[in-house]
């Protein structure tokens, strides 16, 4: 039920969303004076949520910083959380997503010698279609690739950040136990994984990927003309603050 829930409150939040409603309450409102504050609302919002300067400022304010690779040390595992793929049914194979950053990380320090295992961590996160298990997906691909079987583990039963951290405790207490653990995500998604697996009593050290905020430029697009992209990206933004908020009140980390 919090998984379905979770979807439908991911479509309330979307700034899009709050466009249309706000010009379909001008359009049917017959209060010429309601009308028009309905019409200055929708502007608003949609110049508000497709600045990119607003949309920079809010993430760097929130995203766990990346690490620069020479300062990390050594890991038995990396721990690379879910959530980057589509499966293209048509064509049986993966798509990527912006988030497959974590993974692309991942693999590139396992060719470096920082981390000795991969650990994927996510099930299925389709309604429709509970048995395409991420996971299962992406150590195939690691495979395909030239990685070993002997250095990918996988947890493919968790639907969110809770159960990450949940199913991959038992995991790395059988592969690695006590071992030094790097935590694989999207620097937006940070703060909440590693709340997730303090919980747990998994001692980890964050490692984020696929940045969306950056060096501060005074570009005039970037400050004031509206691109569809960070309309696109406020999504990200809200869907982890509402995740957030949620986790802390059914105590989930």
């Amino acid at each position: 039920m919090f998984f379905i829930i979770s979807k439908l409150l991911s479509f309330c939040i979307t700034p899009i969303i709050w466009v249309i409603v706000l010009l379909f309450l001008a359009l049917f409102s017959k209060n010429k004076s309601r009308k028009k504050i309905f019409l200055i609302a929708s502007f608003a919002t949609l110049l508000l949520f497709s600045n990119s300067f607003i949309l920079d400022r809010a993430m760097y304010v929130w995203e766990i910083p990346a690490t620069p690779t020479e300062k990390l040390g050594k890991y038995d595992v990396g721990i690379v959380l879910g959530g980057m793929t589509d499966y293209n049914e048509q064509l049986k194979r993966v798509q990527f997503l912006r988030s497959s950053d974590r993974l692309f990380q991942a693999i590139a320090l396992y060719k470096k010698g920082i981390i000795k295992k991969i650990l994927i961590s996510g099930g299925s996160g389709s309604i429709l279609h509970p048995d395409i298990l991420e996971a299962a997906l992406l150590k195939k691909y690691l495979i395909n690739i030239g990685l070993p079987d002997s250095v990918i583990l996988m947890e493919d039963k968790s639907k969110n950040t809770y159960q990450n951290a949940v199913f991959s405790k038992p995991i790395l207490q059988k592969s690695a136990p006590n071992g030094n653990y790097l935590l694989i995500t999207s620097g937006f998604h940070m703060r909440r994984a590693l709340a997730c697996f303090k919980k747990q009593g998994i001692p980890v050290s964050p490692y984020s990927t696929d940045l969306y905020s950056g060096p501060m430029k005074w570009e005039f697009d970037y400050l004031f003309v509206p691109d569809a992209t960070a309309l696109n990206n406020w999504n990200v933004f809200l869907h982890e603050m509402i995740g957030c908020i949620t986790y802390k009140i059914i105590r989930y980390d």
